[in-house]
């Protein structure tokens, strides 16, 4: 009888540090009422078929974080989010500096509010994929320098990859259960970028499944391993947009100092715009692809997004550098980016076009006025619509051939995958969990049988057609053509025009709206001068009201 109860007690003792060792934060709640309520949106992307991820254990995600986290305390928390929250790169430096803040409490306090905001189903966004397990051991590191480090730099900063970049400690899966275990051994060459700059890689957010190439019509931000993302300022009443949907939605968040997206048409213009952030799609080779899940060599690019035009251009810079290995890659002067620099852009004088379509938006009309008195001439334009005809083609014919040299060269070799095909067949033996939207856009790639004779002649046309809708900017001396959000981002990535969205306002329902800056291509120092001059006449950003 005795041996028993001393069993039984060591059981519970067992179970009870279980427990403590393993805190559970995070648990599965019921959505059925919540995934009703969505099918009554009068958007057909946002009639959701789930929430929550099926394949993601946060607890086991923040398991490497319990002992750190249990010694950071809510108090620790609110008495910092002064200092950090909104506050941009050379503000955080600087507190640093003071000693009013360190790396490694910078970095707890993200991990803090991730996991208070995930864990409450009735705000949790569904941002966060994976976190990097070493992350607060290596702020410990970058506090023994951080008396020597300049204002402007990413040295220290906590930043999130969108989950199609690879990182040598963390599976990039593009949001697919097809690469769920791709687990690469070598970093992006941007992430390479980002580390020899000093910069902590926090962990991977969600995107749309393959970059938004994958289903048609499902919605923005859903991934089959991430789940469905959630827009901060509305969440399952406004769209994320996409494909970066975790970048833009983590940084409004403040999940992070900052983030980095992907495009292909709109990829980070769309959802910097919808979460009132800023975004820089450069020109195509400005940042090295290497080490990116792809959907097209000829249009894909990483970029920056950040809450401000100085941390977009500091976080850019850190980027830059030639790789060999990408043959579209060119070298970039880094004295470009200087931060200090850009923070002395004007917009006196500066030309800038107004297009006519857009005046109807009254938000987009206001500003312009906003331009014209601050001194900037605008000139108005009327430029015809291109046909475009050809761009999925290129999008089928450049992924088909581009993704198995991704899986050859940058992925795991364990991957059973080889190509788009057997993407589509993988995901058919389960398509209620593997792809319950559909996969359409993947078995159109399958389909199309366009030779790559054919595609350079599509490529020709599209680059043509943009090139003709944006020729006021040489023929006219303009400095941007001024859109809305991502409304011209496929005409600006066929002509390998760069693209800069800074928040422009929110409309009546609170939904974020930017002021999208089209510009010559190798532009980007001279959109940033320009976007942050606008920053600063506007002020435009607000933190979204239940996420302060």
């Amino acid at each position: 009888m005795k041996k028993a109860f001393l069993i039984t007690v060591s059981f519970f003792l067992f179970l009870s540090c279980q427990q403590k060792e393993n805190p559970v934060f995070f648990k599965k709640y019921d959505e059925t009422i919540a995934l009703k309520k969505q099918q009554n949106h009068q958007n057909g992307r946002m009639k959701f078929k789930l929430f929550q991820s099926k394949f993601i254990d946060m607890n086991e995600v923040f398991k490497p974080f319990n002992d750190d986290l249990a010694k950071f305390s809510e108090e620790d928390y609110q008495a910092l989010k002064p200092i950090i929250l909104e506050q941009n790169i050379p503000t955080i430096q600087k507190s640093i500096k003071d000693g009013n803040l360190t790396y490694e409490k910078l970095t707890l306090f993200y991990l803090y509010r991730i996991r208070k905001f995930e864990s409450d189903s009735t705000l949790s966004l569904n941002s966060i994929i994976s976190l990097n397990p070493d992350v607060v051991k290596q702020a410990k590191e970058k506090d023994k320098n951080a008396k020597n480090i300049p204002d402007f730099s990413v040295y220290g900063m906590p930043i999130l990859l969108k989950d199609n970049i690879n990182t040598n400690n963390m599976p990039t899966t593009a949001g697919a259960v097809a690469l769920k275990d791709n687990q690469t051994k070598n970093d992006a060459f941007i992430v390479e970028k980002l580390k020899e700059s000093g910069a902590l890689i926090l962990g991977k957010v969600n995107l749309s499944e393959w970059a938004y190439f994958f289903c048609s019509g499902c919605p923005l931000g859903y991934s089959a391993i991430g789940g469905q993302t959630l827009n901060p300022y509305g969440r399952g009443e406004f769209e994320t947009g996409g494909s970066s949907a975790g970048s833009g939605v983590t940084v409004a968040a403040n999940f992070a100092v900052a983030a980095i997206g992907t495009e292909t048409s709109g990829s980070i213009t769309s959802p910097s715009s919808m979460n009132s952030v800023v975004g820089l799609k450069p020109t195509i080779g400005m940042l090295s692809r290497t080490g990116i899940v792809p959907i097209s060599s000829t249009l894909d690019t990483p970029g920056p997004m950040t809450k401000n035009v100085i941390d977009n251009a500091i976080l850019a810079q850190a980027m830059l550098g030639k790789d060999n290995a990408d043959e579209s890659s060119f070298e970039v002067e880094k004295d470009d980016f200087n931060a200090d620099i850009i923070s002395k852009g004007s917009l006196k004088g500066k030309r800038l076009g107004v297009l006519q379509s857009l005046l109807t938006d009254t938000i987009y009309a206001a500003t312009i006025e906003k331009l014209k008195n601050a001194g900037a001439e605008l000139v108005e334009l009327n430029p015809q619509q291109p046909s475009f005809n050809g761009f999925i083609t290129l999008l089928n014919i450049d992924m088909k051939h581009d993704l198995p040299k991704y899986l050859a060269n940058n992925a795991d070799k364990s991957l059973f995958i080889k190509n788009v095909k057997s993407v589509v067949e993988f995901n058919k033996k389960d398509s209620l969990l593997r792809a319950p939207y559909g996969q359409q856009l993947f078995e159109g790639i399958v389909k199309d049988t366009t030779t790559l004779a054919q595609l350079e002649v599509v490529k020709q046309n599209l680059k043509l057609d943009g090139e003709n809708y944006l020729k006021a900017l040489k023929e006219q001396n303009l400095d941007a053509i001024l859109s809305i959000n991502n409304y011209h981002s496929g005409i600006a990535a066929v002509s390998f025009h760069p693209t800069l969205t800074v928040p422009m306002g929110y409309k009546k329902s609170g939904e974020p709206i930017s002021l999208t800056f089209v510009g010559l291509p190798f532009s980007e120092s001279n959109l940033l001068k320009i976007g942050y001059a606008f920053e600063q006449l506007s002020k435009a950003r607000k933190m979204p009201k239940n996420y302060q």
